[in-house]
This record gives structure tokens, sequence and C-alpha cells, in this order.
């Protein structure tokens, strides 16, 4: 965190810029398959589809969209995964490890470009230096950056003394769990974390962790949980609970606080894979790679609604700060 910006609107809008110089085979439209938690209008897509426009693959032009969504239907994940493969397309994007071992289970050789926490500690490659096989792409260490936010949230709400956390029942492990929740008992705060298996959970549970005591929410990383943050907000929002969130456009958008890599930059990696496959180069060549970039992201028109003041220390080191 190297920067402190003043802003006081951010919206989900890209600039239009030239396409890139680089011209794409003459006459041939390429195909994309999309296998996401999130919607289409989703600003990591917005943000996704323009890098690869800005690399010369531009939709209704040269390039073709299939797109599949899989928050609200996680049972038929497999049956997406086909669809894509069915479709035949020269590349699939997979959002997260459940989507990309849907696809690596579809198919052996169409090439796949995957973001998710850790590409080699869930198998999805053999190596960072070597994936090998027809997957590679982006981890993202988020689970390794719950801890840090969780330090970041205690700091950022003044005397809090219970704290919960919202876990995917699927991502979380017991071990991960209790160091958590020894690291908050280091602050004098004691973490209770609940955990859910499906969206219409959501609701509810950040009910009985603000009526049992709770007053800060640590939203633990998750493609299912990301893919419902706009409920979460609104939830949070409705209990006047600060929460934390694992992507910096969160707080950007009306969340508390968020830290991590920018999707941006992210989207900007999942581009270049993708625009690298497309010309040409096989997933096996790709090394996977990792975020370089992390910002803070604090909202303080949502922590004065809250009834928080955050402290002047942590908005120094702030890289962006809403107003």
């Amino acid at each position: 965190m190297k920067r402190r910006d003043f802003i006081t609107f951010v919206g989900g809008a890209v600039l239009a810029l030239p396409p890139a110089a680089l011209a794409q085979e003459a006459g041939r439209t390429y195909r994309l398959g999309c296998l996401s938690p999130f919607t289409r209008d989703n600003l990591f897509n917005v943000l996704f589809f323009d890098k690869l426009r800005r690399r010369g693959f531009i939709e209704g032009q040269n390039l073709t969209i299939d797109y599949r969504a899989f928050t609200l239907h996680l049972d038929l994940i497999s049956q997406y995964a086909a669809e894509l493969v069915t479709a035949q397309p020269d590349v699939i994007y997979a959002g997260g490890g459940v989507a990309i071992r849907a696809v690596q289970q579809a198919t052996k050789s169409i090439p796949i470009v995957g973001t998710t926490d850790d590409m080699v500690g869930e198998g999805l490659v053999e190596s960072f230096a070597r994936p090998n096989g027809n997957t590679t792409g982006i981890s993202i260490v988020s689970t390794e950056l719950d801890g840090k936010r969780q330090e970041i949230l205690i700091e950022a709400v003044p005397g809090i003394r219970r704290m919960a956390g919202l876990a995917d029942s699927g991502r979380l492990t017991e071990a991960r769990a209790r160091d958590l929740q020894e690291a908050a008992r280091a602050h004098n705060v004691e973490l209770s974390i609940y955990r859910i298996t499906r969206a219409e959970e959501i609701a509810a549970t950040i009910d009985k962790a603000q009526g049992s005591g709770a007053t800060a929410l640590n939203v633990f990383a998750s493609p299912m949980l990301d893919g419902n943050v706009p409920l979460i907000m609104e939830r949070a929002a409705a209990l006047r609970l600060p929460a934390m969130y694992q992507w910096p456009a969160w707080a950007e958008l009306g969340g508390f606080i968020g830290y991590g890599p920018p999707l941006d930059h992210l989207a900007d990696l999942a581009a270049r894979f993708a625009a690298s496959i497309l010309r040409g180069t096989k997933p096996a060549d790709l090394p996977v790679e990792q975020p370089t970039k992390f910002e803070l992201v604090i909202n303080l028109k949502t922590a004065k609604a809250m009834g928080v003041t955050v402290p002047e220390a942590l908005l120094a080191r702030a890289d962006k700060v809403i107003e």
C-alpha cells in the first residue's frame, strides 16, 4: 500500500480505448467459454472482456463468448461445463476451483485458464513452473489473506470484542478455522465462524451472527460467497454490521472495507493468459502466476452510516478512502 487516494464515486464503466494493434488471424472468429460464479455483468467480467478487446479479441467481431454462471445453480456445474465443451471453444475460462475441476472432468484437450486460491495445492496443476496438462492460470492466495483481513478488520473497528466469520462450508478447513480463532484471541477478540452451503442461507446466517453479539463480519474467501456479495452488503448495511471483503472493489461499491488484489489486475492477468492461448500457446507452456498487487480500500461513507470511526493510522495506510 503506497498511496492514499480520496475519491467520491466509482462506476463500473470501462473507458473505450483503441483495439490492440496486434492483428488476429484474418477472417477467423475465436470462441471463448466461461464458467464463472459471477453474472455476466459483474465488474470482473466487464474488465476481463475489455482486457481481451485491448488485445485484439473483440466480441461481435472476431470473438464469440459462451457464458455460464453457476453460483445459483451449483448442482448444475457439471452440466454447464459439458455444454461449454460441446461448443468446442478455443479456450475456457473457469473461475474457482470447483469450476476448474468440472471443466477438467469434461475435457482433457481444450485449454483451460483458471483462477482459484491455490492451483497447485488444490491439485489442479502439477506445479507453478510446469502446469502440464490442459490447464494454467492464476493462484490468488485468497484464503492466505483471510487472516490479514481479520487483523485489518479488528483494527478498523475500535473496541471490538466479538466478530463473526462467514465461511463457505466447502472451503474453510477446521485447522484454518482454529488458526483464525487463535489469532483473534491474541487481540482479545472472540471469533465465531458461521458455515453455509447455499446462497439461500446467507441472510439468516448474518442475522444470527449479529444477534449473537458480533459487531463485525469477515467474509472469508469463496467463489460462492463472492458471487453473492451484493446480498451480503445489503444485509450488513441493514444491520449496521461493518464487513470485510476479499476484493477492494467491493468497498468501492459500498462495502465497508476490502483488501486483496485489485480486480483490474486479476482481469489483466486472466486476459493475458486467454489471449496467449488464443494465439496458439499451449497451457503447459504458460507457468501459473500469482497477483503482485494488493490494495486496501476503506469506505468512510459506509463507516459513518454504521457508526464506525476508523482510526486515522489505518486510513493513512489505505490505498483508497471513499468519502
